[in-house]
């Protein structure tokens, strides 16, 4: 069975309906026919959350939780055993944090990783990556 770990971009394109959104959905009726597996780490849903909740209040980071919630998403930790990936991810690839974190569970459960985030370029064919649109810059 194939799996994705969807990124934060990948879960925010899906809510906010943007550029890559019919990918992620394709995804989510995979895992809710039993064709796929769709994870999410729990660094995506503190970002989701707080991102949120910086640009649209409480009460949309509230709906967007319980949205993700009802998706036939695994959220996965983050285990001990993915300190030395993640650390090896992030002392090679100038990446955020938080995206070395993501990157990592998906090394450690051999899964694509879908993203809209150009960071990730740097990690190359080291993983396996669904590369959603990326967003624009607009110029005035």
């Amino acid at each position: 069975m194939k799996a994705y770990v969807l990124d934060t971009s990948a879960i925010l394109a899906f809510i906010e309906d943007e550029a890559g959104a019919e990918e992620v959905e394709g995804i989510l009726v995979s895992a809710l026919d039993g064709k796929a597996r769709a994870i999410v780490s729990v660094i995506s849903l503190i970002e989701v959350y707080y991102i949120s909740l910086q640009e649209q209040g409480s009460e949309i980071a509230n709906e967007r939780m319980e949205t993700i919630g009802n998706l036939p998403i695994d959220p996965l930790p983050l285990p001990l055993d993915l300190v030395k990936g993640i650390g090896r991810i992030k002392a090679a690839h100038s990446l955020s944090f938080a995206d070395c974190c993501i990157a990592g569970v998906a090394e450690s459960e051999k899964a694509v990783l879908v993203h809209k985030d150009p960071e990730y370029e740097t990690l190359g064919k080291e993983m396996k990556q669904l590369k959603l649109p990326y967003k624009t810059s607009v110029k005035e």
